[in-house]
């Protein structure tokens, strides 16, 4: 009896405490809890995927702490400066973009780097801000939903940077950066028309991109038809990773015991593949269990856009929490063959620096937006 009466007086103020320091630094609680867990796990499935790689786990923790850093750094910003600082954000990104396809490094056949000697970054990652951050930037102040001058405009301000992203090549971020300002448009309130004549659009627009597609981008999306065709070759990756999946099971064969990761038949199973990794060593549950995490990420993200005051704020938010949503669809989509390979890393997974910095300081940016709300018109 005596330890209750004292420790919950103390339980109390913990919780109130842990509050009141998150109110502080201006962030969500329960989308730090689920950045979190999917950040434990992810460190834990690398070691494995990795092949007990510690320097891998080291950098990948590394990489975590830039980005929390750009996350509670960005959190702290106004509305209002994040919405002025989008055109200028744009027009860095691409004028990288630019230099990038100049003289930019080139590593595994792709031009997508620059390499300032102490760091190496793709500029691409930039864009996947900055081009929903100018759409709603241009959406702000204009009568909804948009009409055809001004959908003209910002397909001008999501193509751009997206056909320079494409032609590294790195037809996976192009994709992403088309979807991060598409989304934007979608949430400003389309009509069915006006989103049935997109559709026929971009069904013209594919069937003219197939003859600008690289070979192995072409072969990609043949392979995902019948992967069987070419087993050893362009359909491997595929193949064993519907393996590793299919021979995991419900409860997967226990950390480090894939034989699919572990005998390395399984390539690239610490970046794109990792979900198949996943999969194979923890089983149906363990796949579920991430996706429930993920949901419940995506779940809250929109529950904070719903609590937004101003156009830009709600249509920024909820494209980044809805963009969210499609790395993590395209790429366990990709890994099980329901889609066409296009190297979409797994959210806060996947080992790469850029892709995970750049994910928690959009996620930075949308706490930014909910714990600002009120300020928005100052």
């Amino acid at each position: 009896m005596i330890y209750e009466q004292v420790s919950a007086p103390s339980a109390r103020r913990t919780i109130t405490g842990a509050t009141r320091v998150l109110m502080a630094l201006k962030l969500d609680g329960p989308l730090m809890v689920g950045l979190s867990l999917i950040s434990v796990y992810g460190l834990i499935v690398l070691y494995s995927a990795s092949g007990q790689d510690v320097g891998k786990v080291l950098r990948a923790i590394i990489h975590l702490g830039l980005g929390t850093t750009a996350m509670l750094t960005l959190a702290q910003v106004k509305p209002t400066t994040l919405r002025n600082a989008a055109p200028w954000l744009y027009l860095l990104g691409l004028v990288l973009l630019i230099v990038v396809d100049v003289t930019g490094y080139i590593g595994k056949g792709a031009q997508r780097w620059l390499d300032l000697g102490f760091i190496r970054f793709q500029p691409s990652e930039i864009m996947k801000l900055a081009v929903p951050m100018l759409c709603a930037w241009y959406l702000h102040e204009r009568p909804l939903p948009p009409g055809p001058l001004t959908l003209a405009v910002v397909a001008a301000i999501i193509v751009i940077p997206a056909g320079l992203t494409a032609m590294q090549p790195d037809l996976g971020t192009a994709i992403l950066i088309t979807i991060g300002g598409g989304l934007v448009v979608v949430m400003a309130g389309l009509s069915v028309y006006i989103l049935l004549g997109m559709a026929a659009v971009a069904g013209v627009g594919a069937w003219y991109g197939w003859s600008l597609l690289h070979d192995y981008q072409r072969q990609r999306v043949l392979t995902f038809i019948d992967p069987q065709n070419d087993p050893l070759g362009a359909g491997y990756h595929i193949i064993q990773s519907q393996i590793a999946i299919g021979s995991g099971g419900v409860f997967g064969k226990g950390w480090m015991n894939g034989s699919q990761s572990q005998l390395e038949y399984l390539p690239e199973r610490h970046t794109d593949f990792i979900f198949a990794v996943i999969g194979e060593e923890f089983g149906l549950l363990g796949l579920v269990l991430l996706v429930l995490l993920y949901l419940f990420v995506v779940g809250r993200a929109m529950y904070l856009t719903t609590q937004m005051q101003d156009t830009f704020a709600r249509l920024l938010a909820a494209s980044l929490g809805l963009t969210f949503f499609v790395y993590v669809f395209i790429n366990t989509g990709m890994v099980s063959g329901l889609l066409p390979v296009v190297g979409v890393p797994l959210p806060l997974v996947s080992y790469g620096g850029t892709s995970m910095v750049t994910l928690l300081a959009g996620f930075g940016i949308l706490m930014a937006l909910y714990s600002h709300r009120k300020l928005v018109g100052s």
